[in-house]
């Protein structure tokens, strides 16, 4: 009984671990439509609605990105618009719910969640070694009874994400995102879900993030999508300051 026991579980360790780290990023993107399709895929314009404080509150949004590495956030409610946005280089916001209807800088440490999702906005495992990233096959770990496939993708500054593929569709049903900022460790939770083709590949329409270790979730649905459609680069920059009104005499 217990060589049968040990070779069951020798089975079982070995199925874990029947892909490599590169076969699996390789078969995420095929499922996600194909590498020809994803570098085909140079913007992509999200619309639909953000559910916040327990679903209590809905809030317009529209989320914007553009290769390589440009992104802009729109949250709206009774007129007021937040404002995130990324043009590769610097990151800026506006939160009119906090009384601030001028743009602001943001500080690299600020803004580099922004410059993160705008790089993997096609996921992380997409061109993972042309970002320069590690990555590490990890077994398998169950997800809401899911025995979902495992990987560490390291960023050249040291910030991880934790991809759980479908063991049948090898597309991502989460994430774990762990990122050291103003010398913090924080970790942001990420399920997906109702995946939708968008120009050939497919994106989860639905997602829910929060803190690790909280009940508290954000929920993004959105019901439109738009791909390729001209996009100003001056929607991603941090707007210019209006010329000053000449003093009157």
């Amino acid at each position: 009984m217990r060589v049968f026991v040990a070779v069951v579980l020798l089975s079982a360790a070995s199925s874990a671990f029947a892909y490599t780290a590169d076969e699996l990023a390789a078969k995420n993107v095929a499922a996600k439509g194909g590498a020809e399709k994803l570098a085909a895929l140079h913007s992509l314009r999200l619309t639909g609605k953000v559910l916040v404080n327990g679903d209590t509150l809905q809030l317009g949004y529209v989320a914007t990105v553009a290769r390589p590495d440009s992104v802009r956030l729109e949250a709206t409610l009774q007129g007021l618009t937040l404002i995130q946005a990324y043009d590769g280089t610097q990151g800026w916001k506006v939160n009119p719910f906090q009384g601030r209807k001028d743009p602001e800088k943001m500080s690299g440490d600020d803004a580099k969640e922004l410059s993160e999702d705008a790089a993997d906005f096609a996921g992380a495992l997409v061109d993972w070694k042309a970002k320069g990233y590690k990555l590490d096959y990890l077994g398998t770990e169950d997800v809401d009874g899911t025995d979902a496939y495992k990987l560490r993708v390291t960023r050249p500054n040291g910030d991880i994400t934790y991809v759980f593929l479908d063991p049948d569709y090898f597309l991502e049903i989460r994430t774990v995102n762990r990122r050291i900022q103003h010398g913090v460790p924080r970790e942001t939770v990420t399920d997906y879900g109702d995946y939708e083709q968008v120009n050939g590949v497919y994106f989860a329409f639905s997602q829910a993030s929060g803190p690790n270790g909280s009940s508290d979730r954000q929920k993004l649905e959105f019901d439109k999508a738009e791909a390729n459609a001209p996009i100003d680069g001056a929607l991603f920059r941090f707007p210019a300051t209006p010329p000053a009104t000449a003093a009157s005499k």
